[in-house]
């Protein structure tokens, strides 16, 4: 057993990386919350969960709460003290389907991946059975210390608009961004969320849809193995000066082009992802810190 499915295995070898890939494969084997990685969680306070809802669409959320939210209840077991705002499209949030967590300390540019089953899910909080449990690099973290003012630890969130397009301020969010998280899934192997950075501006809108660069990563090719098998796909854009959030919903195609020459970033790959279903909420009080 590598640990890849045929998406992942797919995009490795025409990414010229197969062996090196192999030789990680044991990082997405069977996984548990080792002590420090219950640490790292203990401590966390920000996450995005890609799930379905319960008309099957697949989004990715934001999971924002004080130090202590995310618990290793036993090496297998991640509990999630959230209460979910009505606001968001994953607050009705069916169990039993699998889960792709990403927990990041944007701070400490650091950030590990839990992918499993939801095995309890409820308006104040859910159970993950892990699957997966592993660390990515910090590279494209971009360093910030968030904060909420007021007295919400957890603060809720404001709806603002919901459609099927995206508006001109949305569009603004998007091209001035230099982080968001991608949520993508697998019929068999299932969900997951994952942290895309890189200089304000990489993600670019055409035509209402969203294209961006794939950068040099850790060669596993989580993401696009699964687009590779699946186009289900979700992006969330996070603004960490307004609390804006900017959740999409819909399909996404990997495409490859000859690297130019000289580009160090120029993978020869790029993601094109055409939103069919748009939240706009806001997050009251949430800043970045000084």
């Amino acid at each position: 057993m590598t640990g890849f499915h045929s998406g992942e295995l797919a995009v490795q070898e025409r990414a010229g990386v197969a062996t090196r890939a192999h030789q990680l494969a044991g990082m997405v084997g069977r996984g548990e919350l080792r002590p420090a990685t219950a640490e790292f969680l203990a401590a966390a306070r920000l996450a995005m969960l890609t799930a379905r809802d319960g008309a099957g669409r697949l989004w990715i959320s934001p999971l924002l709460g004080p130090s202590g939210f995310l618990r290793a209840d036993t090496p297998t077991t991640l509990d999630v003290d959230f209460r979910w705002p009505a606001a968001d499209p994953l607050h009705v949030l069916p169990a039993g389907q699998p889960a792709g967590l990403v927990v990041i300390d944007l701070a400490a540019r650091r950030r590990i991946r839990i992918n499993g089953v939801l095995t309890r899910a409820g308006a104040t909080g859910m159970s993950i059975e892990v699957g997966q449990a592993y660390g990515n690099c910090p590279q494209y973290i971009h360093p910030r210390r968030l904060g909420t003012r007021g007295d919400q630890s957890t603060p809720d969130r404001i709806p603002v608009f919901t459609g099927a397009a995206l508006r001109p301020q949305d569009r603004r969010l998007v091209e001035r961004a230099d982080t968001f998280f991608l949520g993508t899934t697998h019929p068999a192997s299932g969900n997951d969320a994952s942290h895309r950075g890189g200089p304000a501006g990489f993600v670019r809108v055409d035509g209402g849809r969203l294209s961006w660069a794939d950068y040099p990563g850790n060669n596993l090719f989580n993401s696009l193995g699964n687009l590779a098998v699946d186009p289900s796909a979700a992006m969330v854009f996070l603004d960490f000066s307004t609390g804006t959030t900017l959740q999409l919903s819909g399909t996404a195609a990997l495409a490859w082009h000859d690297p130019k020459s000289g580009e160090d970033h120029d993978t020869g790959r790029e993601v094109t992802f055409t939103p069919e279903r748009v939240v706009v909420t806001a997050i009251p009080g949430l800043h970045v810190e000084s």
